[in-house]
């Protein structure tokens, strides 16, 4: 359970970069005070261009993906390895020690973002056919409705509904999908009531789908 624990931990911090925060803080801007608040990618869109939240994403996504593909395997100095634990139990469980680091940041005064951007780093490690089945419903649901909020939240949803389809299913990735899904749904819950009182903005505002203006 030491191996566990501090690499865990260790994931926790890890996810506590958050990427909109670190490239904000070189430009002088914390976007938390813009848009809708969120540090992710989405939000570093709308207010900073893309650029801005092409670096943001690849932060995200990196550090989901170091905390689930390269920090289980690191040798901790004086920590033996945990025989009862099996290796994807304990790649699982530093990925989502990684999102929710990534929400609840512990440089960034536990303000952070809504996971999603890190969990596709986590997928990508973890289980690269998981992930094809979470961005297939965020694609369809952004395409049919418009709202990233919902379309990442129904993602993270399907993770473990698809782990749970797999034969044979795994356990230590049905027990990841069921906490991730119910941490993003919480992460997501401001975009909800904006949704139902008629104030979430669809992704057709986004600058990547405004519709080019012609030329006088």
């Amino acid at each position: 359970m030491l191996e566990l624990g501090l690499k865990a931990l260790i994931a926790y911090g890890l996810g506590s970069i958050v990427g909109a925060l670190v490239v904000g803080s070189l430009r002088g801007v914390d976007i938390r005070t813009m848009g809708s608040g969120n540090a992710g990618g989405t939000n570093a869109l709308r207010t900073q261009g893309l650029a801005f939240a092409a670096a943001t994403v690849v932060i995200d996504v990196g550090k989901g993906w170091l905390a689930a593909g390269w920090l289980p395997g690191v040798a901790l100095p004086g920590v033996a390895a945990d025989p009862a634990l099996t290796p994807e139990a304990l790649a699982a469980s530093c990925g989502f020690a990684a999102i929710a680091g990534h929400v609840w940041p512990l440089w960034h005064g536990f303000r952070g973002g809504k996971g999603g951007a890190t969990l596709v780093g986590v997928l990508l490690a973890l289980a690269p056919a998981l992930l094809l089945a979470a961005v297939a419903v965020w694609v369809a649901l952004v395409l049919a409705f418009g709202w990233v909020g919902l379309a990442t939240t129904a993602a993270a949803v399907a993770v473990p509904v698809a782990a749970l389809l797999a034969r044979p299913p795994s356990t230590a990735l049905v027990a990841f999908g069921l906490a991730v899904a119910v941490l993003v749904a919480f992460a997501h819950r401001g975009n909800f009531a904006r949704m139902f009182a008629g104030t979430e903005p669809r992704a057709g505002r986004l600058w990547l789908f405004r519709p080019r203006r012609p030329r006088p």
